[in-house]
């Protein structure tokens, strides 16, 4: 799941300060949804994935994985947040 937060972050883009949004990247392991564990994902996996968001959405200056388990953290945001995203293998 990929989290599109409103607020706006300081970033770089073609070696000049850009000032867009953050993505926020979450993905559990869960048996009935009640209680999850964030996926252990290589930080080779991770960073292609930031840099294929970063590269392909317009606007995206950061992506950051949410690695708080749940509880306490939730699965739902508010509806206006998501922003449903496809990424390749």
């Amino acid at each position: 799941m990929a989290i599109l937060h409103e607020d706006r972050v300081t970033g770089m883009r073609d070696g000049k300060r850009d000032f867009g949004q953050q993505i926020e990247v979450r993905c559990w392991d869960s048996i009935d949804a009640r209680a999850a564990t964030p996926t252990h994902l290589s930080f080779r996996t991770l960073e292609k994935l930031a840099q294929e968001i970063i590269d392909e959405v317009p606007g995206i200056v950061s992506v950051t994985y949410n690695i708080s388990s749940k509880p306490p953290s939730t699965m739902k945001q508010c509806d206006s947040d998501w922003l449903s995203l496809r990424s390749t293998p």
